[in-house]
């Protein structure tokens, strides 16, 4: 019997999703304000994310109800490890480490998929989902507001295997009101993708104290200079 996850994931998630979007690090980045240091710990992060996930998916590809959503086209772990040889350069394995927020996401990940696998499909639905979606307005304000080429540690936001975004969503969400799972299932899966929501807002707020203390460096700077040219004035008067 359906029980029509998708709609129950798109409805049961609003006010979440709403609530990512209105953190500080979303907010600024959205209106274009990406500090390049702030942004490449966040890349690391997800790296250690989207392993620990794509570890586990792998390891359930013959589960009922994770298996059919393991889209290997999605996975990000690759194109992850390209924007990190980018941003930290080839030995850039020995330089990243997860944050705190980082490290309690991962560790849930690894819980789910040996307690309550089939809870995975809510942090998959939350995370692929949404940089299909976005991904390629994300990327563009990257693009612009660190000056970076064309693919310059941007291959996250990419889905070469993907060749029409619309029609993969339309079969993803197929595939999700497929699922042979009850209401009480489809109830905790929503729960859970709430939780991926809070643990991801956890960790861009974590990012939020780099953001603010980079864009008071830039402030103090330009205020410094200001007060400079000021005194030079001064004293030509």
């Amino acid at each position: 019997m359906s029980v029509a996850l998708a709609t129950q994931l798109r409805e049961g998630t609003k006010k979440s999703h709403t609530m990512a979007e209105n953190t500080g690090f979303v907010t600024c980045f959205l209106k274009g304000v990406v500090d390049k240091v702030s942004y490449r710990k966040l890349v690391a992060d997800l790296y250690f994310v989207y392993a620990a996930m794509e570890e586990e998916i792998g390891k359930l590809k013959d589960h009922p109800v994770v298996g059919p959503v393991a889209f290997e086209q999605l996975n990000r772990r690759e194109s992850l490890e390209a924007d990190l040889a980018y941003y930290f350069g080839p030995d850039w394995r020995h330089q990243i480490k997860p944050s705190p927020a980082a490290a309690a996401y991962v560790a849930r990940l690894h819980q789910v998929a040996a307690e309550s696998p089939e809870l995975l499909v809510g942090h998959h639905y939350t995370r692929y989902l949404g940089d299909l979606s976005g991904g390629q307005i994300l990327k563009n304000i990257a693009q612009k507001a660190m000056n970076l080429g064309e693919s310059d540690g941007l291959h996250f936001y990419e889905f070469d295997a993907i060749a029409d975004d619309k029609a993969f969503k339309v079969a993803y969400r197929a595939t999700l009101d497929e699922l042979p799972i009850d209401q009480s299932t489809a109830d905790r899966i929503v729960e859970e993708a709430n939780e991926a929501f809070h643990l991801n807002m956890t960790m861009f707020k974590e990012l939020e104290g780099n953001l603010v203390a980079a864009i008071g460096k830039v402030l103090f700077g330009f205020l410094t200079r200001r007060q400079r040219v000021g005194s030079t004035e001064a004293v030509a008067a």
